[in-house]
């Protein structure tokens, strides 16, 4: 199976934990602010990610899933940011 890592940019507050315990440094706090008035994190460098799933553990928002994708879905190449 192959993965997606998806960061609810409504949800994210912003408060970095998820970029601190990143061990391949995948994620970055943005500049754009959601509807809150929050700049969520998001994926700076989508293709280091190693689907740990150590940011969605740290995440106290619940802003950050990785889900499984088909196959077919995999191979095509598209990836949500």
């Amino acid at each position: 199976m192959a993965y997606e890592h998806v960061v609810d940019r409504d949800r994210c507050k912003g408060c970095g934990l998820c970029v601190a315990v990143c061990p391949k440094n995948v994620l970055e706090i943005g500049n754009e602010m959601n509807p809150k008035g929050y700049f969520p994190a998001y994926q700076a460098r989508p293709d280091d990610c190693i689907f740990c799933a150590i940011c969605c553990t740290m995440c106290p928002d619940v802003a950050i899933t990785i889900n499984e994708i088909a196959e077919a879905a995999a191979g095509s190449g598209a990836r949500r940011k």
